[in-house]
């Protein structure tokens, strides 16, 4: 009860008075109605952080609304200041609250009905079978397809990272550089240029993440422990080069940080989870806008600022802003529902679908007039512009049972090592941030990659009666053995 009362009293009170203490708050029904999401979100973090079960899906959901749709938006309204210069009325800025809060009371509609669903099975007095996501989250590491992974990454680095524009020393200059490399390569293509960096990022990360929690079965597996040991330090080596925050985007890099956190048993425990959630949290706010120093070769001088005015000023936290204008696109050229299908087939070529769906930031910052056009544009206004609101409350809806889902199953399966559980879903809970920030087309590549790798290097465990969750885990059951071992391969 403690807990709760002083979460409480920091995300409903203390953080939202600060901001609009500092920032002088001008007085407007669209700023109202934000106290509303910023308690909305607020109370569904407090719950998160203080519930007896670890839900990490929910965490990375929560503190992405709560930081850029809940007070940086109240930032926003209460000094009528935003990044960048397009300006929306009175009028606009309502429907873009509006349209957040939809998007959010879906998204707890669809965990209610998700931990209703729960409810009732676990209530159920007969093991029921277990569903697709359990099957799928059920899936153990395999030791043989691991070590193929393991060496597919190293060839990928050997033949890629020398013939990178500038070499190994790109990689630790700035993300600017190490783009403008790519395009004097003299392919001219960026999106073969992001391929093949997301090519380097992504199988290292999971080689590296899998090596560590592969199970070992006691006094066997002999081979395994050999290649463990001369693979993990050239691992370690690979993922500080191609996945470090000098070069990577943060959000990537603080998923890569967070997911290797998370898959240790210990530190996926209610107390354990609290303290590193409430340092995430810290750190978000007051490192997050500084974290950037190195996204260009030419820096500026580091200074320290309000929270108040980060908000407004730093286009880290356009996402409000970037609704507004989606808004106003919207009421001018209608809605594109047949948009829908650009993230979902991505991977079709433009020379082969001429009118292709485009990158939905692009798109916002063309109808703003702005000459950047590299901006977010966040899964509500995404959703918003294929159809308008009923959109935005079935993709959220969605969104939040899967989370919910996603979560419960994780749980369920916490004291079996080895699992897919134990790795996607901490994965996909913290990349989940770069998803909700958009745009789709940006990002659904690299999630592409980052769901299909750890399918590949696991395979399906054998049907077994439903686990009720009240019962006792049973103990993990012996790993699966290299096939030059004599295990099952």
């Amino acid at each position: 009860m403690a807990a709760v009362s002083l979460w409480a009293l920091v995300l409903l009170v203390l953080l939202p008075g600060l901001i609009l203490q500092s920032g002088g708050a001008r007085l407007s029904v669209a700023l109202a109605v934000q106290g509303v999401v910023v308690a909305h979100t607020g109370v569904a973090l407090v719950r998160v952080l203080t519930a007896t079960t670890v839900r990490l899906v929910a965490l990375g959901f929560w503190l992405f609304a709560y930081i850029w749709l809940g007070l940086a938006p109240l930032a926003q309204l209460a000094a009528d200041a935003y990044p960048w210069t397009y300006w929306t009325g009175e009028g606009t800025a309502l429907t873009a609250v509006a349209v957040v809060e939809l998007g959010l009371l879906a998204h707890s509609a669809g965990t209610a009905v998700a931990a209703r669903r729960e409810g009732t099975r676990a209530a159920g007095s007969a093991a029921r079978p277990p569903g697709p996501v359990e099957r799928l989250l059920s899936r153990r590491l395999a030791p043989w397809r691991l070590l193929s992974l393991c060496g597919l990454a190293l060839v990928l680095a050997v033949l890629l990272v020398p013939g990178q524009p500038g070499g190994l020393s790109a990689y630790f200059t700035s993300r600017q550089a190490l783009r403008e490399a790519g395009a004097d390569d003299g392919s001219g293509d960026a999106f073969l240029s992001a391929l093949r960096s997301w090519c380097l990022s992504v199988p290292a990360f999971w080689a590296l993440l899998a090596l560590l929690h592969v199970p070992r079965a006691p006094g066997g597996d002999r081979l395994l422990r050999v290649a463990r040991r001369l693979l993990l330090p050239l691992l370690l080596v690979l993922n500080a080069v191609v996945n470090n925050p000098v070069s990577k985007p943060r959000f990537w890099v603080g998923t890569v940080v967070l997911t290797l956190l998370f898959a240790m048993p210990r530190l996926c425990r209610p107390r354990a989870f609290r303290v590193i959630a409430a340092t995430l949290m810290t750190t978000v706010l007051l490192a997050f806008p500084y974290s950037d120093y190195f996204r260009y070769s030419d820096r500026e001088q580091f200074s320290v600022v309000s929270l108040s005015e980060q908000f407004t000023t730093n286009g880290d936290y356009d996402a409000f802003q970037q609704v507004q204008t989606g808004i106003d696109l919207a009421r001018d050229q209608g809605f594109s529902p047949l948009d829908v299908l650009g993230p979902v087939l991505f991977a079709v070529p433009r020379s082969l679908w001429p009118d292709k769906p485009g990158d939905t930031g692009i798109a916002l910052a063309q109808y703003a007039g702005y000459d950047f056009v590299n901006l977010s544009a966040p899964l509500w206004i995404e959703s918003y512009l294929w159809a308008g609101p009923p959109a935005v409350a079935l993709v959220f809806f969605l969104l939040g049972a899967v989370g919910r889902r996603m979560d419960d199953v994780h749980h369920r399966l916490r004291d079996r090592a080895g699992t897919l559980a134990a790795l996607l879903v901490p994965a996909l809970a913290f990349y989940q941030m770069i998803f909700l920030r958009g745009s789709l087309l940006g990002i659904v590549g690299p999630l592409a990659l980052l769901v299909t790798v750890p399918l590949l290097i696991t395979t399906p465990t054998a049907r077994a009666p439903r686990l009720v969750p009240s019962a006792r885990p049973t103990a993990p059951t012996r790993p699966a053995q290299l096939p030059a071992t004599g295990g099952p391969s």
